[in-house]
């Protein structure tokens, strides 16, 4: 498959990707992420590995895109849980703290 990442284009195949990434140890996944084979790998790292690019040359996106059209799965950047609203009741309770039982 033909793609452009960072201006330049790369032909790409799903072999050639799971042949590049054999033997390559990945990093902690801090953002978005792709699975290759039974690893969680961060796009940016992929993007450098398959592309041989700085990481600030490209987005994730562009990777992302790429590894998706190959076959890949690939995840977002998981959203935080949205904090429960506490009454004004709950919100004094909490600042006093729990009895102490003596």
């Amino acid at each position: 498959m033909r793609c452009v990442i960072a201006r330049f284009p790369f032909e790409l195949t799903k072999g050639g990707v799971l042949e590049s990434m054999k033997g390559v140890k990945p990093e902690p996944v801090t953002g978005e992420s792709v699975i290759i084979g039974r690893r969680h790998y961060p796009v940016k790292q992929v993007g450098q590995v398959i592309t041989r690019q700085d990481r600030r040359d490209f987005s994730a996106a562009e990777v992302s895109r790429a590894m998706a059209q190959l076959g890949f799965t690939c995840r977002a950047v998981p959203k935080a849980a949205p904090l429960g609203i506490l009454s004004p009741m709950q919100h004094a309770s909490a600042m006093l703290g729990t009895p102490v039982t003596v």
